[in-house]
């Protein structure tokens, strides 16, 4: 579960949603609904399947939120927001990164590599 102390960092990272004019069911609280999501994300138990008695609500609504916030980039932003305070406490274990090759440019002055001779028709 989130705890309080993250929670309210969390929290105004998060897309203000007005009540509706319409009246109908109170929308489920974002924390409750936070929780669902890692809950489900973690163990990986389907959607249907969240228990009601942990109080994250139903997990066709965490999954709304989820598809509604990665949607609007909110995963981003908590994703950079979290990162942050581990950068600034020093809690990233860089032991188990890795970088790609691929996704990094070289350094200036770098050999390209010899062009692959075909092999055979294109």
């Amino acid at each position: 579960m989130v705890s309080q102390k993250l929670w309210k960092s969390l929290q105004p990272l998060l897309p203000v949603v007005p009540r509706s004019r319409k009246g109908g069911r109170p929308r489920l609280d974002d924390r409750a609904a936070l929780n669902g999501i890692l809950f489900v994300l973690t163990t990986g138990i389907p959607w249907e399947d969240l228990p009601q008695e942990l109080g994250f609500g139903n997990g066709m609504t965490c999954w709304r939120r989820l598809r509604d916030w990665q949607a609007q980039g909110v995963w981003d932003r908590l994703h950079l927001a979290l990162l942050t305070q581990l950068r600034q406490c020093d809690e990233i274990d860089w032991s188990r990164a890795s970088i790609d090759g691929a996704s990094v440019a070289s350094p200036r002055g770098a050999k390209k590599p010899a062009p692959i001779p075909q092999t055979g028709e294109s």
